[in-house]
């Protein structure tokens, strides 16, 4: 909307927690994309994860009293959706207590109907990405797809800056051995993992795609 043209993030947020609804539809314009993308492929249904979706920005402006605004909105919104997705596997995990430095989405539950992509390389990435420990996950999704920078990773994961890098460092070595499980070929494998930047950025568009109900 032209009205809000030039508008930040956090003016947005402000004035949407004084009771401008249409500011909070703005802000949650430019966000959608990007949480739709992050809720997605974590939960069994596009219903639900639109439903995390609302809940997490109705948290950002509840809390936007208690939010530092030392960083970005973005990843104060990141940062809220992470809490609202454990949350929501803390209560519908078939685990009891989840450890989500150690379990993946693949142990906690069942996947989205679908899984699009264009290429066996691209679903060998989706489907490795969902047996990696949660966290591992989280951070290489927001690394790769959210071009997030060490000091947003931090904030979001609520890691020390300084344990980002080797916290990406497992990530990826976790992802290179399931990738090295599920690879029906040699072939595969040396393809995926010899452009591991490249598959992943090309999930970019095609996980802020409604999965095929």
């Amino acid at each position: 909307m032209l009205r809000f043209r030039g508008v930040t993030d956090l003016q947005l947020l402000a004035a949407w927690g004084e009771g401008d609804r249409s500011a909070g539809d703005q802000l949650f314009n430019r966000h959608f994309d990007s949480l739709y993308g992050f809720f997605c492929r974590k939960v069994p249904s596009r219903q639900l994860a639109d439903d995390l979706i609302q809940t997490t920005f109705l948290a950002c402006v509840e809390g936007r009293d208690s939010f530092r605004r030392q960083s970005s909105f973005r990843t104060y919104l990141f940062a809220v959706a992470r809490n609202k997705l454990l949350n929501h596997w803390r209560g519908h995990g078939t685990h009891g207590v989840v450890d989500f430095t150690v379990s993946s989405l693949h142990e906690l539950g069942p996947s989205p109907r679908s899984q699009l992509a264009a290429s066996e390389e691209q679903r060998l990435l989706l489907e490795a990405l969902r047996r990696i420990p949660v966290d591992l996950q989280i951070a290489i999704e927001l690394y790769y797809w959210e071009g997030m920078s060490g000091p947003e990773l931090a904030e979001v994961l609520d890691i020390p800056e300084g344990t980002v890098r080797s916290r990406l460092r497992r990530a990826r070595d976790a992802l290179a051995t399931r990738l090295a499980e599920l690879a029906d070929s040699e072939e595969r494998l040396q393809s995926t993992v010899s452009n591991l930047d490249t598959w992943a950025v090309s999930l970019k568009d095609l996980l802020r795609q409604p999965p095929v109900a």
